[in-house]
């Protein structure tokens, strides 16, 4: 199985103390680097900057092959939305998992499967590897942003 990661999830995923539940569902999981550059800027938490200066072995950093279309390049996205996106398209990824509204369009647009961090959530909360009610109790308290009434009708098992 080949999953892309972009950001944004794993940044969550880390300040919530369940990036582990990553390997658990997918075995290895590639970043462009990109996308481990954004999550070594200063503004990123700290924990995470530790924790991607000491990446765990399922992580691969991998770099995209081929330069962005001129969609790609149109579609305003960051450096890290892109060489997710171009990269998923490049390995024929089985999953893209990315948040960014702009991004999961771009996904669509180019036929590339796509789950978001809160998918990752309730996915690992289905096969009983966290408790997701806790989970996202726990992403409420970081910068994660969601509509409120969207996110009751996840907790609730409702279709989003």
């Amino acid at each position: 199985m080949i999953v892309i990661a972009d950001t944004s999830p794993i940044n969550y995923l880390v300040l919530i103390d369940h990036i582990e539940v990553l390997p658990r569902l997918y075995g290895r999981v590639l970043i462009p680097p990109a996308v481990c550059e954004e999550l070594q800027r200063a503004r990123t938490p700290e924990v995470v900057r530790r924790w991607v200066a000491d990446p765990p072995g399922w992580l691969e950093i991998v770099a995209p092959k081929q330069a962005p279309d001129s969609e790609l390049i149109k579609a305003d996205l960051d450096a890290g939305e892109r060489d997710a996106l171009l990269l998923a398209h490049e390995l024929a990824a089985d999953e893209l998992i990315i948040d960014d509204m702009d991004g999961r369009r771009e996904a669509r647009r180019r036929g590339l499967p796509f789950i978001g961090t809160l998918g990752v959530l309730r996915l690992a909360g289905d096969r009983g590897l966290l408790d997701f009610k806790q989970a996202i109790a726990e992403l409420r308290n970081t910068s994660f942003y969601i509509e409120p009434r969207l996110l009751d009708r996840l907790i609730r098992g409702e279709e989003i």
